[in-house]
């Protein structure tokens, strides 16, 4: 079986299908055990989630119907290259209150979009950003 067929009966991935799941450097989960890391094999790396696991995980949720829960894992897997640093501040910006204007989104959406390719985030940001704007909320509360 591909990951091509995958059904909503196949989640969750890492119990069900876990020849599907690799870590970052292509550890397959059954080389994370104790003994690997006392040995100093695993590192943090091996142990962050990947883009292509959550795109599985989008494919089952949408054999399951489960359309908006499949955009979201769809997001996730864009912004899994994303500096941490780089997504905090875009959280901070998505508050209400703390971006100035429609335009500051649409930057980060086109930072978004032109640097780590994630046409889906940055659309999910514009939408924000209209959203905002329809209701008043990049005028200042502090």
């Amino acid at each position: 079986m591909d990951d091509e067929k995958l059904e909503a009966q196949d989640y969750p991935l890492a119990e069900m299908r876990r020849d599907l799941v690799r870590g970052r450097r292509g550890k397959s989960l059954d080389q994370l055990d104790l003994a690997a890391v006392e040995n100093g094999d695993v590192v943090m790396e091996d142990l962050k989630i990947t883009a292509r696991a959550l795109e599985l995980q989008a494919k089952i949720a949408r054999t399951g119907n489960r359309e908006k829960l499949a955009e979201n894992f769809e997001r996730g897997a864009e912004l899994v290259e994303v500096p941490q640093d780089y997504l905090m501040e875009i959280y901070e910006l998505l508050r209400p209150g703390r971006a100035r204007d429609k335009h500051v989104l649409e930057k980060v959406a086109e930072n978004l979009r032109a640097t780590y390719n994630a046409n889906h985030m940055a659309r999910f940001i514009e939408e924000a950003a209209e959203v905002y704007e329809a209701r008043g909320l990049f005028a200042s509360r502090f």
